[in-house]
């Protein structure tokens, strides 16, 4: 079985790693892959983009599966084009992702869907969201209605800040695009919690429970990032909880699904917020999150292949996810200066080998040697019995990375 993965963060690193385990699998191709999936078993990078010359690529190396993981290509449209070649390929239908492509659709389908999620008002003209300004309450969410990357949500604490945020966002177009409409929406106060999930458009099945932390500073503080550590299982998602999840969330998003005709196959991302009146829904990603991935599959005791191919065959009714019942903390590494300006090409060293390090932000030189190329530049994952025990191994060993201005959160998991 020849697989080929689409993306060059942490979270394609782990897919590529968990991947690995299914002795079917004889070959994982990354597309483009980075410095870690360089050097993982069984992998090895290839620098083709594009659909075109995807597919060319699959059909001429027979690859059996292809598997998406960022956002950009599945809001482009990649996995209608490999469908219509007859290629296999899991990931949701250009209709579907639009679930994350575009936040003012996401909140007029949990709408329509009666999904429970904070009230919200739509603008596409800056004139009327600073009117709007003035009726609000506050803290209210400003959020870019297209991909951002992670970084197109900002919660405003007066009139001054949203001031501020809407001319960045409407009118200094910082997101390229991204931010000419906005959505104005309601502060919800409680716990975020990060449920991943697989489909195959008539079943979902979700994995464990996870946390992200996605601000600079600790105590969540600062600009928000594409996420600085993990930890898995969430300790706010209860029973109680999770069963709240299940009957307002995810039961009707499946209606949705499956009354939009939407052609979902893949994975379905549901960011929560846990608060006393129960849970709301934030938002949905339509593929694994970063650095979440990182500590959902090494908890995951089934095959995450196999499970991609009953998704992919239609089969996931009847089926259950097993995961160890442990803990798993991920603690990211960082370029000094990022979420803003930072260097890149500085060498990255370890004292000794670790067990789990998925590479993100990093490219190998010539020598095989590991060179910061991004933002987020790794992740140390350690397991432990509970979250206190991996988030304190986490820590140990991320000891043993280093690089110049490297920057690490320190409370992730505490």
């Amino acid at each position: 079985m020849k697989i080929l993965i689409i993306g060059n963060g942490g979270r394609e690193h782990a897919m590529a790693w968990k991947a690995a385990q299914n002795k079917e699998v004889t070959k994982i191709y990354c597309a483009p892959g980075n410095g870690g999936t360089a050097i993982e078993d069984k992998c090895e990078n290839i620098d083709i983009q594009g659909i075109e010359s995807l597919i060319a690529f699959c059909k001429k190396e027979d690859i059996y599966l292809t598997i998406v993981g960022p956002e950009v290509p599945l809001v482009e449209g990649l996995v209608d084009e490999f469908k219509k070649e007859g290629l296999r390929v899991f990931g949701p239908s250009q209709k579907a992702a639009r679930l994350e492509g575009s936040k003012s659709f996401s909140k007029d389908f949990m709408k329509k869907y009666k999904i429970k999620t904070a009230a919200y008002m739509v603008f596409d003209q800056i004139e009327d969201a600073i009117l709007y300004l003035d009726k609000c309450s506050y803290p209210t969410v400003i959020k870019a209605d297209g991909l951002a990357a992670g970084k197109g949500v900002a919660i405003c604490q007066d009139k001054k800040e949203a001031l501020i945020i809407l001319k960045d966002f409407m009118e200094e177009d910082i997101f390229k695009g991204s931010g000419k409409k906005v959505v104005i929406e309601e502060f919800l106060e409680g716990v975020e919690a990060s449920i991943l999930s697989i489909t195959d458009g008539k079943t979902i099945l979700p994995f464990i429970s996870a946390k992200d932390h996605k601000t600079i500073f600790e105590n969540n503080q600062g600009p928000n990032t594409g996420g600085m550590g993990t930890v898995a299982p969430n300790p706010y998602c209860s029973p109680e909880v999770l069963k709240d999840f299940n009957e307002h969330i995810l039961k009707p998003t499946l209606e949705g699904i499956i009354g939009e005709d939407m052609d979902y196959v893949g994975i379905i991302f549901f960011g929560v917020m846990i608060t006393k009146k129960g849970c709301y829904l934030l938002e949905y990603n339509v593929r694994m999150g970063d650095p979440e991935t990182q500590v959902v599959l090494p908890l995951m005791k089934s095959d995450f292949i196999d499970f991609i191919n009953a998704a992919v065959d239609g089969r996931l009714m009847g089926e259950k996810l097993e995961f160890y019942p442990r803990a798993c903390a991920c603690v990211v590494a960082a370029s000094g200066g990022y979420p803003g300006k930072y260097k890149t090409g500085l060498p990255i060293s370890f004292s000794e080998k670790l067990d789990m390090v998925f590479v993100a932000g990093a490219i190998t030189d010539g020598s095989g040697k590991l060179l910061t190329s991004g933002g987020r530049v790794l992740s140390v994952v350690e397991m432990g019995a509970n979250i206190k025990e991996a988030s304190e191994k986490a820590y140990e060993s991320m000891k043993k990375v280093s690089f110049k201005d490297m920057y690490v959160r320190k409370d992730i998991g505490k």
